[in-house]
């Protein structure tokens, strides 16, 4: 068997893309599929032979190339890691939409902008692609699935002590918390000890009644941990802040995360932190960044998940009466294509799928 990716990295965070896999994947939907390809399918085995050494590494991630779920979108793709299917990717789609324009899948608009629309486990997802006069790629605008704050202040003990975390949708679950508040900071130095609490932090919320996705089971559960350093106010007046995400079983994400950023900007907003016509400009632990604002209110309980504040028990703090409104984030960065690969299997390889170590 053999297998062809194109490689791109969205803001440090590897994007591998299969846009024609070996393997049947099976399934009426986007969301149907990943819930068969969970655990013991060939579609499994392809993605443990991608992502795992000596083909990939730890921290890879990728898609594999699916019909939409119907005629409203250009193509579908079930995203992977080295621990299984997530339900949403927001770097995947940045580097989804460039790679859709570079590779001539979709048309360029001669407008300069170019939507591409995208059906994923958690829904459908556009990525807004912004070409020059030359028709090259300048940034990718990820527009959302309707986004919202699920809970605040859910009490979680860890090895640093107990910490209060926000409950945020972005198209997956996180869990938020001010880094300064375990005696953390968002660094390369503090990575181990990042990993360790955020780890910590999912499995202490795993089967917590307020991560089960009200309508959806396959939807439910906390993804990552988002460790968040405040930055305060640029001089143009945008919100600046810096993270980390520990998602699956400890991966961290290289970029500032696009799901991720997508529920902060949900929380940010509903907090009353984020104005809604303010940037919040999100910076990664390597220092890349990404662009995030709020593009329209949903309202009402759109987006998923029931709205609670843990200390009080009341669905209040935001805006609305009684809940906390769902809107619809955008998040610009930028992907850039950094290889072509063919892999292949020899049957006298004793490294099929390959190991992990990290």
């Amino acid at each position: 068997m053999t297998c062809t990716t194109i490689d791109y990295h969205t803001a440090g965070e590897p994007f591998r893309i299969v846009a024609d896999p070996p393997v049947e994947i099976p399934g009426d939907t986007v969301a149907e599929r990943r819930a068969q390809a969970i655990g013991g399918s060939e579609v499994d085995d392809l993605r443990r032979l991608l992502c795992f050494e000596p083909r990939g590494h730890a921290a890879m991630y990728g898609g594999f190339f699916t019909p939409p779920d119907d005629e409203g979108a250009d193509f579908g793709v079930l995203f992977w890691h080295k621990d299984g299917f997530s339900t949403a990717c927001g770097h995947g789609t940045i580097a989804l939409g460039a790679w859709a324009i570079e590779s001539g899948r979709v048309a360029p608009d001669p407008s300069g902008v170019t939507e591409v629309v995208i059906d994923v486990p958690s829904g459908r997802v556009r990525a807004a692609v912004r070409t020059d006069e030359d028709g090259l790629v300048e940034s990718v605008d990820f527009v959302n699935v309707p986004s919202r704050l699920v809970a605040t202040g859910v009490a979680v003990d860890t090895s640093r002590g107990r910490v209060e975390v926000d409950l945020a949708w972005g198209g997956a679950l996180y869990a938020c918390a001010d880094a300064d508040r375990l005696g953390l900071v968002v660094e390369p130095g503090a990575l181990g000890d990042l990993i360790a609490v955020g780890r910590e932090v999912k499995a202490a919320l795993s089967g917590h009644p307020l991560t089960v996705h009200p309508t959806d089971e396959r939807l439910s559960g906390v993804y990552g941990t988002i460790f968040v350093d405040r930055l305060g106010l640029t001089d143009e007046g945008e919100l600046h802040q810096r993270n980390v995400t520990i998602f699956a079983d400890g991966q961290v994400d290289r970029s500032p995360c696009g799901s991720g950023t997508a529920a902060r900007v949900a929380a940010l907003w509903a907090s009353g932190e984020l104005a809604a016509d303010q940037v919040l400009v999100h910076d990664s632990i390597v220092d890349t960044r990404f662009r995030a604002r709020v593009q329209s209110v949903v309202g009402g309980a759109a987006g998923g998940l029931s709205t609670v504040d843990e200390r009080t028990g009341a669905g209040s703090g935001g805006p609305g009466a009684g809940h906390w409104d769902s809107v619809v984030p955008v998040v610009t960065g930028t992907a850039h294509k950094v290889a072509e690969c063919t892999f292949s299997v020899d049957a006298r390889d004793d490294l099929v799928p390959g190991f992990v170590l990290r």
